[in-house]
């Protein structure tokens, strides 16, 4: 199942559920995303069963699949990156036996196609591809075996930073704030049994395309994740429940081989840049620049649709 949320001049948007080609809509029996993942496993089958699409979509209505959400959480589970950037920084840190995780601002998921404002080019503006998870209701304690039960759907992120603020910010030993712009969310968000045999092990075996100011950045697998989302999971609700609409993002998404597939965010390519050249050449984002993003099979279908955003001022 395909879920959507078009613009309907509410702050939670209209939730529909889409045809397989992504061209048509049914509207949903509920209102909005977080009104259904309230009341998950009764609406989900009815919403699964849906054969009829009437409407035709308009994409540049949509807004993000959940245009606000209680909770988001961001890990870090690509170790080929993070390697990477301790590298970079000179730092060795203990490595926890547990996921690494923040919680970020989660009160405004970007549209999928639209304007972004910064307060300032000068302060490092990246994007950031990422998988995400949205979970439904999440018992206090949940233990990983059991965390893939909770993950009501899949989606595409684009993590927005702010790079000159992150490193002040990390060193305070309290969590990002002003480095941490709120992310953009791809069009579609997709039940796992979508992906079919391209979601392993509570993990997306799919690419992320990084388009930027129309040349390739990127094409990193999103399958070497030290920890899957069920993973995930159970370590944000050791202990606490999770809300209905929980979001958990992955990280960075990034391979060992970044010097031959690209990277997902430009703090990765300037890393590489540091190590093999001594200094980066390649500079952040600045006012009018593009990025688009687009997980892909192989036959070349597009499950989470696109992210294609730009940088504007504030």
């Amino acid at each position: 199942m395909r879920l959507a949320t078009l613009d309907n001049g509410t702050k939670d948007g209209q939730l529909i559920i889409v045809s397989a080609g992504g061209t048509h809509y049914a509207p949903a029996p509920v209102a909005n995303l977080q009104a259904a993942l309230e009341d998950w496993d009764a609406l989900a089958p009815q919403m699964a069963a849906t054969d009829a699409f009437p409407h035709e979509l308009d994409s540049a209505r949509l807004l993000a699949p959940l245009p606000r959400a209680w909770q988001w959480l961001d890990g870090s589970v690509f170790p080929s990156h993070g390697a990477l950037m301790d590298k970079v920084l000179g730092v060795a840190p203990e490595k926890p036996p547990f996921p690494q995780m923040y919680q970020g601002v989660s009160d405004t998921f970007y549209a999928p196609v639209c304007d972004v404002p910064m307060a300032d080019e000068a302060l490092g503006i990246d994007f950031e591809g990422e998988f995400g998870i949205i979970t439904k209701p999440v018992p206090m304690g949940t233990p990983a075996s059991q965390a893939h039960k909770y993950i009501a759907l899949i989606v595409q992120i684009n993590d927005w930073s702010l790079r000159k603020l992150a490193g002040p910010e990390m060193k305070t030993g309290f969590g990002w704030i002003q480095a941490k712009p709120p992310c953009g969310m791809a069009q579609f968000a997709v039940t796992p049994d979508e992906l079919g045999a391209y979601w392993r092990n509570c993990r997306p075996a799919m690419h992320l395309r990084v388009i930027w100011n129309g040349t390739q950045f990127g094409n990193a697998f999103g399958e070497p994740m030290a920890y899957g989302f069920h993973e995930l999971v159970a370590h944000a609700a050791r202990t606490r429940h999770l809300v209905a609409g929980t979001v958990i993002g992955s990280g960075t998404v990034s391979n060992e081989t970044y010097r031959e597939v690209g990277s997902s965010c430009i703090a990765e390519r300037r890393g590489i840049e540091i190590v093999d050249h001594g200094a980066p050449s390649t500079e952040f984002m600045a006012y009018g620049d593009t990025v688009r993003m687009e997980a892909h099979l192989p036959d070349g279908r597009l499950p989470f649709g696109i992210i294609e955003q730009r940088v504007v001022p504030a």
